[in-house]
């Protein structure tokens, strides 16, 4: 896998990506939130949709791929999830997390070179979204 560098603009999508987070999250509602950067520099942000059936739930990346779009957006950089804790969880930080199989696939069709900033086993990782999502169905 080909490994990018994470900048300052990096780190201001992160912070950007935990304050959507801290304001907007609700126990059921909102524990996940993502910030996507354009090309031009813009930050988008948006916290996903739970609902009890979950089919019709919105992941954050969905969510903030569609603000952006809507926004008139067509060339996209870097995107980061987070992920607020369960009350439980001894470990109370906002953390990075991947997106899932779905979002993937999504964001892979609008942006194919899109950066995806991701953890894995603790270190803060970024890469291009193809390298998350190789072999990408294409008709």
């Amino acid at each position: 896998m080909e490994l990018l560098p994470i900048t300052q603009d990096d780190k201001e999508l992160i912070d950007a990506a935990r304050g959507i987070m801290s304001k907007l999250y609700r126990h059921g509602k909102h524990h996940i939130a993502a910030a996507l950067s354009t090309k031009q520099g813009k930050i988008y942000t948006a916290v996903h949709l739970e609902a009890h059936v979950g089919r019709v739930a919105i992941c954050a990346e969905s969510a903030v791929l569609s603000k952006a779009i809507s926004e008139g957006e067509t060339e996209f950089e870097t995107i980061v999830a987070v992920r607020h804790p369960r009350d439980h969880e001894k470990n109370q930080e906002i953390q990075i997390v991947s997106p899932c199989g779905m979002c993937r696939e999504l964001l892979s069709d609008y942006a194919k070179n899109l950066r995806i900033i991701f953890s894995e086993n603790g270190d803060l990782k970024k890469t291009y979204i193809t390298e998350m999502f190789p072999h990408k169905y294409d008709h």
